[in-house]
């Protein structure tokens, strides 16, 4: 019998929390994973572009409550190695600033176990830089110090030097030392650090919980016991917490705070997300619906068949394309049976909303019409004064979908194919954190681009004891009045709705209400 070869553990700074923050090596080492084994702090964001069928295991420790002991963490990844997997071992911040990745290496050199260190952005300079603290800065510290929060003693005397560090002028970063902050506290003064030293404790730092707390060492802890603040938190001291007034940006971000759920497909989501986190949010990609192939193309390779057929006379005088999804089945589609986008030449092209236009363009396909309402409405308003009757049309489009475009048009006396190119088909993604945000009222927006979506997201969260009124808890946000009805009927009460049914404009909608707010 063939030897299994010894797979590979990659030790992967996972970073503060922000998941923008994680490394582009560490992204690669997470998605070829067939494991990924995960602390409290790292971000199920991370495992968007995993191996759908990669093992995830939570080990994760929240203070003294350890769900899995440093032992176990050991040994559940060797034993993943020898049954030759590749691991992702994520870690918050950097596994090698006080996250005891340099044990959990050691342990797998001893094992003969082949590791890979991948860096990570440490909470120990992100979380003061999102809270606009510089943790150097010329004239004010040229030096920086990282301490535990939590002194371990060795042979019954302290194991951090406090007469140094008190003397010292740098800044000083103690990394989870909230709970033990006036001990802290009391060993900097009592070694003669200044009570009139700038102190800031900073909980959830990238995030949309990120809470920033100023003082001095002679008030921080009062300050910190009336705001009733809990780990995590990193502890700034030294004289560029002074900074923070001016350099403060991230909290200035007009959707700073706000926890946004988005619910479109997964790979699709990336436009909406990106607008929304650059905005200052933290987003929860919760995709509810997955778009996939079709299991038979029989109606639209009769149409394709069609339009090979006759090269000198069109065979459909318009190509209606609704959505993104259509135009990319469809280029899929066409290159699969052989053809290429010219087959499409002879027939002119509709395209409903600009994202769909622009998906066309990259495609090397020009719209001949594009209504200015982005709604299957709008464009039958548009094909009522171009005059259609008698008129060949082809819509690719979802298996199931609206039969408002057809039925209109065909009312006005054109001959519609409707050809099948993709479906949507539910998905059925963990909830068990969103519920909990939920019932803790942490989840400020829900967005929704599609009925389906509003659809599936409500019959996903009752499924799971999370019926309609505490999904109201949050503001409901949909891209037009044809999702809005989908979502009054599913019992939502919509509150933001852009004019422009866009993913900018709903984005736009959603700063201007928290304005309001």
């Amino acid at each position: 019998m063939e030897k299994k070869k010894t797979g590979t553990v990659y030790l992967i700074g996972a970073g503060p929390g922000n998941p923008k923050l994680i490394t582009i090596r560490g992204r690669e080492c997470i998605n070829r994973a067939d494991i990924i084994v995960y602390d409290y702090l790292a971000n199920p964001r991370l495992f968007s572009e995993a191996n759908p069928e990669a093992d995830k295991v939570y080990v994760g420790k929240r203070g003294s409550d350890h769900s899995v002991e440093q032992d176990e963490i050991n040994e559940l990844l060797v034993r993943a190695a020898k049954d030759g997997k590749t691991v992702a071992r994520l870690k918050g911040g950097d596994a090698f600033i006080f996250g005891r990745g340099g044990e959990e290496a050691a342990y797998l050199a001893k094992n003969n176990i082949p590791f890979e260190i991948v860096p990570g952005v440490s909470s120990a300079y992100a979380a003061p830089a999102f809270a606009g603290i510089p943790v150097t800065y010329r004239d004010l510290a040229s030096d920086v110090a990282f301490i535990t929060g939590r002194e371990r003693y060795v042979s019954g005397k302290p194991g951090i030097a406090w007469e140094m560090l008190a003397k010292s002028a740098g800044t000083l970063v103690f990394l989870m030392g909230v709970k033990n902050l006036p001990n802290l506290v009391k060993e900097l003064q009592d070694n003669g650090k200044a009570e009139t030293t700038p102190v800031a404790v900073i909980r959830w730092g990238t995030l949309a919980d990120q809470t920033t707390i100023t003082g001095t060492l002679g008030n921080i802890v009062e300050k910190v016991r009336e705001k009733d603040l809990h780990p995590p938190a990193v502890i700034v001291v030294g004289e560029v917490v002074k900074l923070r007034e001016t350099l403060a940006w991230f909290e200035k971000k007009p959707l700073f705070g706000s926890r946004i759920i988005v619910t479109r497909a997964a790979g699709q989501a990336g436009a909406l997300t990106e607008l929304l986190e650059e905005a200052g949010a933290e987003v929860i990609e919760l995709p509810t619906i997955k778009i996939m192939p079709l299991n038979d193309y029989s109606l639209f390779d009769s149409a394709v068949s069609e339009m090979s057929a006759l090269k000198d006379a069109p065979v459909f005088d318009w190509t209606i394309f609704t959505s993104v999804n259509t135009v990319r089945f469809l280029i899929q589609r066409i290159k699969h049976l052989g053809f290429d986008v010219r087959i499409l030449a002879k027939t002119k092209i509709a395209a409903v909303g600009s994202a769909t236009a622009a998906e066309l363009e990259s495609q090397n396909i020009s719209p001949d019409l594009i209504p200015d309402d982005f709604r299957a409405e709008g464009l039958i308003s548009a094909f009522e004064k171009e005059g259609i009757a008698d008129k060949k049309i082809l819509i690719p489009r979802a298996l199931k979908a609206r039969s408002v475009l057809p039925d209109h048009l065909a009312k006005l006396g054109a001959r519609v194919t409707i050809a099948p190119i993709y479906q949507n088909v539910p998905a059925n993604p963990p909830v068990d954190r969103i519920i909990k945000r939920f019932k803790e009222n942490a989840i400020n927006v829900i967005t929704f681009s599609s009925g389906s979506t509003v659809r599936n997201f409500v019959a996903l969260m009752s499924a799971n004891d999370c019926g309609p009124e505490l999904i109201n808890t949050a503001k409901i946000a949909t891209i037009g009045p044809v999702t809005a009805a989908d979502a009054k009927k599913s019992g939502l009460v919509v509150d933001i709705m852009p004019k422009d049914s866009t993913i900018p404009a709903l984005v736009e909608a959603i700063v201007d209400a928290r304005r309001k707010d």
